[in-house]
Order: C-alpha cells, then structure tokens, then sequence
C-alpha cells in the first residue's frame, strides 16, 4: 500500500505548475490502472505495511476514490483553460486524494478518524475557492459545523475503545461488543450517519452542492458520502449485540426519512439540488441495509455505494455541462437541450436510468439485494420501499423530460456538440457502472 502512496505523493511537485495539468491527469489514471491489478483474493487483510492495508471492502472504495480524482481532474478543464488558480486546484486534488486513499487503508480506528476530519479541509477549500455564488460561504459552514460537531463524540468513542482493549486495531476489534452502551453506541454511529447523510442531519448537504464546483459536486457524491458508510462497516463488530436493539430506529427513520425525500425532489427546479436530494434517498436505502446486520444488507450496501459514486459524479457533469452552456441550473431554462445537444440527450438518458436502477447498470443490483434484505428482515417494510422505489423512477424522469423535452427558454436554435473530453469524462462514468456487474460474484459478494 505504501508505494501507492508514495507514488501520489510524488505528484504534489508537478501539481504545484499549471503547466502540468494534463501529465498529473495521465499520472493518477496510471495508478488508478495499476492499483485495479492489486485486488485481494484472499477474505483477509493484504498489502500491510506501518498502519495501511487493504481488504476487500477498503480495495473498491480506494479504487472509486482514485477513479473519481482523476474525472475531477478530467472535468475542470475550465479551470485549467482560464488560468484560475489551476496549479493550486490540481494540489488540493492531488492532497484530497491522497487522504481519502489513507482513509480507507487505514487500520487503526485513530488514524481512521484523523484522515476522515482532515478529508474535509480539500473539500472546503475546493468549495470556498471556485464556487459559483458568495453563498459558499455559509454552505462552508454548514459542511464543517454539521460534520465536525458530530464526530467529537466519535473521538470520545474511539479513545474509551482504547482504554478499554488497549489497541485500535480494527482485527482485534470483533468479538469485544461487551463494551456497548445506549451513549456509547450514539458517539459511534452518529458521526457517521450525518456524513451518508440521514435524513434530518442532511442539510449541509444540498448547501454545499448547489454551491460547489463541479470537482467538489463530483467528490461529495462520488466519494465523501461513502465515508459515512465505511465507518459504519468498521465499527460495528463493536456494536454488533447492541446493533439488533437498536437499529431498527434507523431503519425506519432513514426509510421514511428517504421517501419524504423523494417526495422534495418532485418540487425542485434546481438541477444540482435535485440530483442532490437523490443522492439522500438512495443513501437511506444504503443505511437501512447496513443496520440490518445480514450479509445481504452488508453486501448489498457496497455495491449501491460504488454504483452510486459513479452515477451521481456523472449526473453532476452533465448538469455542469448544461451550466456551461446556459449559465444556469434551472429546470426552467435549461429545457428542451435535446434540440441544441442531441448527442448529450444519449447520456442523459443512459445515466438517468442508471439512477432508477435500470439493467444492467450495478444500482439494480444494490437495489434489489437491499429489498431481498430489509423485506426480510421486516415485512412492514415493503410498503414504505414500494413508495420510495416508485418515486425513485419518478423524480429521475422528472430530471430527465423536463430537461430534454420542451422549447429552448434561451432562445438558441442552433446544436452544440459537446467537446471530446466530455464524451470521455461521461463514458468513464458510465462503462465502469455497467462493466462492473459482470463480475459481481468476485467484487461484491465476496466481501
């Protein structure tokens, strides 16, 4: 594991010159490519070297994390194009990515939890420094207030797991479930929750997207939003016999919460508000699988969290490519783009039926292992999960007819073929979500 991080460290010095972008850009799709070779075949921990490893579940949400860097990269061509701070964009990226690579090989719960905080200073300084809209400002806040008040009590958490077992290790961290209590579970899974996010903590959300740049929109969805689910993972052979009590108050609370939150998604006229409301529904599937506690659930879960970085980072460049072009995120005015883009209308169309779990995209997959799971868990549930899966489609073909379909507001009778590197950025989203599930049995259900 440490060579991977050597190798991105070594990238900061090109970063730091504008000149470079393109070869930084060849550089992380390298290891991205070189990094896919090193999947652990074995059930345990591979790769261990000072406080990194990997497993099978830290092997896909490292190897998203990487991907999503790259398109980062791929899709702010702007910035790079308009001398806007770009050698200093490319070496928050490169930072961010090389934290969010040490937060998912770490195997220590501190050094977890220092990597998962320090991952959210790129994501401010990407939102703070090439956002649209003074605005930035308070969705800045929101992001460090909601995130870092939650996870002090995770700390607290953290440090009694120590004086307790003396070690953080996350082998021996199983079988010590003698240590749960009600306030002891609340520090351990809050945090966490608030960073998928559940409803009713996820305001900070829909803030910070509709203010971030397309690169940040990209990796708050792609990646930032997994954290959540990961510790999750982590922590609960710590919390798993108190985990049967209590989880069936997330369960429901996350699952009504995602229907109300399917139901806003019908009344927004904002693109990026829109496809970040979405992002909150399917996340509350993600947190009931989880709180389940079955190997459905668990499995189920991370396949809907690497298909769901890959979908939504791609509904968020189609939207920024709309934005380019009209300079607005208006349903309104953005409508009728398949008369002046005809071929964006194809992905449109492709990456909106991935979002409602169409096949043969990897969302179906995560989608129907996470009915099987919680409809077995509790029966009553099916009715809830029958509204949010229908409002699911529903709000994904509102996003896409309003915006296809119509007369052009603008007034613009002429098409605009989009750029070859968009064309690429939106294949690289969209082939890895379809590829995927041909070979489901060896990446997901192995974990």
């Amino acid at each position: 594991m440490l060579k991977f991080l050597c190798f991105l460290i070594f990238l900061i010095p090109l970063s730091l010159f504008s000149g470079f972008w393109w070869l930084v850009c060849s550089m992380l799709f390298f290891v991205s490519f070189i990094y896919l070779f090193f999947f652990p075949y074995f059930f345990c921990w591979g790769g261990l070297g000072y406080i990194f490893g990997c497993d099978l579940i830290s092997y896909g949400l490292i190897l998203l994390s990487l991907w999503i860097c790259v398109l980062m990269v791929l899709a702010s061509e702007s910035v790079f194009r308009l001398k806007y701070f770009s050698g200093f964009f490319l070496f928050v990226v490169i930072v961010l990515t090389i934290l969010l690579y040490c937060t998912f090989s770490s195997i220590s719960l501190l050094s977890f939890y220092i990597f998962f905080e320090s991952s959210l200073i790129p994501t401010l300084f990407l939102i703070l420094g090439w956002g649209y809209q003074p605005e930035r400002v308070q969705a800045g806040v929101y992001l460090l207030f909601y995130t870092l008040l939650a996870s002090l009590p995770l700390l607290v958490g953290i440090l009694f797991i120590y004086s307790s077992l003396g070690s953080l290790c996350l082998f021996l961290l199983s079988g010590s479930g003698y240590l749960v209590g009600n306030l002891f579970y609340v520090c351990m899974v809050f945090a966490f929750l608030v960073s998928m996010p559940m409803f009713m903590v996820h305001l900070w959300l829909p803030s910070a997207h509709v203010e971030a740049p397309v690169s940040g929109s990209m990796i708050l969805a792609g990646v930032l939003l997994k954290l959540g689910g990961y510790g999750l993972l982590r922590v609960f052979p710590v919390l798993f016999s108190f985990g049967y009590s209590f989880g069936v108050v997330w369960v429901v609370l996350s699952l009504v919460g995602g229907l109300f939150v399917s139901l806003f998604c019908m009344r927004q006229t904002d693109l990026k508000s829109l496809i970040a409301y979405s992002s909150v529904a399917h996340m509350s599937m993600v947190i009931g699988g989880i709180m389940t506690l079955n190997y459905w659930g668990v499995c189920s879960s991370f396949a809907l969290m690497v298909a769901h970085g890959l979908c939504s980072s791609g509904l968020f460049c189609l939207s920024n490519i709309s934005y380019e072009r009209f300079s607005s995120r208006s349903l309104l005015i953005n409508s009728g783009l398949i008369n002046l883009m005809p071929s964006m209308a194809m992905w449109w169309f492709l990456l909106s039926s991935c979002n409602m779990a169409a096949p043969p995209s990897l969302n179906l997959l995560g989608e129907i292992g996470l009915l099987s799971s919680l409809v077995s868990w509790s029966w009553c549930l099916m009715f809830v999960l029958i509204f949010l899966s229908f409002f699911s489609a529903a709000y994904t073909l509102y996003l896409y007819s309003y915006s296809q379909h119509g007369s052009i507001y603008s007034g613009v009778y002429s098409c605009s073929l989009g750029y070859v590197r968009e064309f690429l950025l939106l294949f690289l989203h969209w082939f890895p979500l379809n590829l995927i599930i041909l070979s489901v049995d060896v990446t997901v259900f192995w974990v």
